[in-house]
């Protein structure tokens, strides 16, 4: 039998340096960076007053103001990105059969906003002041059940919580659905707002995080030698997968086709990576392997790069195992160094960008690589500052989280 074949049909994208794919992208190639000092608390007590938060967001402008009170902040955008992904893909969900349509979000923390909120409520007031919506605001599956609620979806729904991972295995289980005839049409991405208090603490515990709280637009520098941590970013991306015929049928606009997807494991530590990137390779080995690809077909890889010496060095040695001297000539390019970086959402986002970089022939910049570290290879091409136009074909796109979760998927021109 002959595998079905998977098209992305429609994009929404929520980050702190625009509100929608297009514009996101356009921000990327232009260099722009999202990362300032944070406004939603006062961060001063704090050893990091900095992150990639988005300002000003409107969320009456996706979700009625009576249910988005409803919902924590991480569902607030998955609900934005999502309704932009469905508009974009030009699906009416009452023309379709919707017990063939689902719905797969992912999210690293779910609803820590609400935690934090419901814990001071309790301290000051007693039981009686925590609200009757807690639960329905902070559980992690509350953006796939609100999105599948918003449009009547009745196919399988899932929400995936894998760390920094959980984005791109979110769209990969999506992809599996429509190849194993279990759906047609899945709605799926991931969300995270977790620039709070106790996510800016934890991580600033943990010396994660960049302190460059006086220069932000130079934190984020992934595969810099200066490099000092990442930074804490929020946002969303949702993206519309379509079984190829269904999408055709109703003269879809086509973005570009899901090619292959792969999940693995370290199991080697919690939060550090086997430092020989063993796990990340064999992950995009068998990702190719899965889309049917030779690695000299990919013109491309969105890195997981977070800006951390141990990711960085990771799976830049990951990217030489499995492409050989073949690596030295592919671009890669590290999201994170414009917008931070979104822990859970980041692989769906940074899909859209590998979407994007296939259908506009442009790869976006790393910034803030001034001074490449050597343990990084040199001889690799991490598009340094400025975007550059090249004709991609296929596209890889990386994500590692805590806990060894690796993941990535491949998308190729149409």
């Amino acid at each position: 039998m002959n595998r079905r074949r998977v098209v992305i049909t429609g994009l929404g994208c929520i980050t702190a340096i625009a509100e929608s794919a297009e514009g996101f992208f356009n921000a990327l190639c232009e260099g722009k960076n999202g990362v300032s000092k944070i406004e939603n608390f006062d961060p001063s007590i704090f050893t990091v007053h900095i992150g990639g938060e988005i300002k000003n967001f409107e969320v009456t402008k996706y979700v009625d103001q009576r249910e988005s009170k409803r919902m924590d902040r991480f569902t607030q955008f998955a609900m934005a990105a999502a309704r932009q992904a469905v508009e974009d893909s030009g699906l009416d969900f009452e023309k379709e059969d919707v017990t063939r349509c689902g719905v797969i979000v992912g999210t690293g923390i779910g609803g820590i906003k609400e935690i934090e909120e419901q814990h001071l409520r309790l301290l000051a007031g007693g039981p009686k002041k925590v609200s009757p919506f807690c639960v329905p605001r902070l559980m992690g599956n509350a953006a796939s059940g609100n999105i599948a609620i918003r449009y009547g979806l009745q196919g399988p729904n899932i929400c995936v919580t894998s760390a920094c991972a959980s984005g791109s295995h979110a769209i990969g289980e999506a992809f599996c659905n429509i190849l194993a005839q279990r759906s047609d049409i899945m709605v799926t991405g991931a969300a995270e707002a977790a620039l709070t208090q106790i996510g800016l603490g934890s991580f600033c515990a943990a010396r994660s995080l960049s302190l460059r709280n006086d220069n932000p637009q130079a934190a984020s520098r992934p595969f810099d030698r200066d490099r000092d941590g990442f930074v804490l970013a929020e946002g969303a991306g949702i993206l519309i997968l379509e079984e190829y015929e269904h999408a055709k049928k109703r003269g879809a606009n086509i973005y570009a086709e899901l090619l292959g997807y792969s999940a693995t494991d370290d199991a080697h530590h919690i939060t550090a990576p086997l430092p020989n990137g063993e796990g990340a390779a064999r992950t995009m080995a068998m990702a190719l392997k899965d889309a049917g690809v030779a690695k000299e077909s990919v013109g491309y890889i969105n890195a997981h790069g977070t800006g951390t010496e141990l990711n960085d060095i990771a799976e830049s040695a990951a990217i030489r195992s499995v492409f050989g001297d073949y690596a030295y000539k592919i671009p890669v390019s590290s999201t994170k160094s414009c917008v931070g970086h979104l822990l859970g959402a980041s692989g769906a986002v940074e899909l859209i960008v590998c979407v994007k970089t296939i259908k506009k022939s442009i790869i976006h910049p790393t910034i803030n690589l001034d001074n490449q570290d050597e343990r990084c290879d040199l001889k690799m091409d991490f598009v340094p500052k400025q975007a550059r136009k090249a004709n991609v074909n296929i596209a890889m796109s990386n994500s590692f989280g805590f806990g060894g979760h690796n993941a990535c998927l491949v998308v190729g021109k149409v």
